[in-house]
């Protein structure tokens, strides 16, 4: 079994064959997915969801390119649905330096009152990292949350030693099979197997073979596969070590069936 730990299963992109999508990951042996909210607007989908699809849980948090529209009530509602949902974690949260135009300050005060949220709640994060390595560990360091997954990571190795040190885990995924990703392939082939994690980030960050089109959670396999060439190991092993990893990063998979 695999476990996609990053996937937007309710993207827009999926609401015409959202249903064969989610069996086709099955079929393909991903017996879990992990779904993280990105807004306040689509925490209840996200719930329906995981409830209305075998194997698929929930992360809810606000996402630092929707901070603008965000209110501070927000806050609250995550409290709530933290409280009343079944969540394994906070997420997606972070910060991102890549887009523009951005306010760095509101994208800073968001991240740190989730982290905080999620500290109270003792849960761990997932987060999005995006040429903002440095400041996230920054606010980690000030931070209690219990561990979680730098999703895509694109760091150096100093930077994945910190966030391991940090009880992190690191997600790889379509960005690794690319022959021209020389920094993350060499992360991916040389960082403790005990620290690496496999997503998809569907419908986004599509393998190489499927540049410029629609990413699917059954696509983890084949990106499994790259994991394994890279390692010289076999798929299996691979599979195996990295579904203990997120077990290990996220317990509350433990309670799907």
């Amino acid at each position: 079994m695999l476990v996609d730990t990053h996937c937007h299963l309710d993207a827009a992109e999926f609401d015409v064959d959202r249903d064969s999508v989610a069996r086709a990951a099955l079929d393909a042996g991903v017996g879990r997915i992990v779904i993280p909210a990105v807004e306040r607007a689509n925490f209840g989908a996200v719930a329906s969801l995981c409830r209305d699809y075998s194997g698929c849980a929930a992360a809810y948090g606000i996402h630092p390119m929707y901070v603008d529209r965000a209110r501070e009530e927000d806050l609250d509602v995550l409290r709530q649905t933290l409280h009343r949902e079944q969540a394994l974690a906070v997420g997606e949260i972070g910060l991102d330096r890549y887009v523009e135009p951005r306010d760095d300050a509101r994208q800073e005060f968001w991240f740190a009152a989730q982290l905080a949220i999620a500290s109270e709640r003792e849960l761990p994060v997932l987060l999005h990292v995006r040429r903002a390595i440095d400041p996230v560990l920054k606010h980690l360091r000030r931070s209690r949350v219990p561990g979680g997954i730098a999703h895509a990571f694109n760091g150096s190795r100093q930077q994945a030693d910190e966030f391991i040190e940090l009880g992190f885990k690191l997600g790889f995924g379509g960005a690794m099979t690319f022959p021209g990703s020389s920094r993350i392939r060499e992360l991916a082939a040389n960082l403790p197997l005990d620290a690496i994690v496999l997503e998809t980030d569907a419908p986004d960050i599509p393998p190489a073979w499927l540049v410029g089109q629609r990413n699917s959670p059954d696509q983890l396999p084949r990106i499994a596969e790259v994991l394994a060439e890279l390692r010289g190991m076999t798929p299996a092993e691979i599979a195996s070590a990295t579904t203990a990893n997120a077990h290990a990063v996220l317990p509350g998979l433990a309670r799907l069936h």
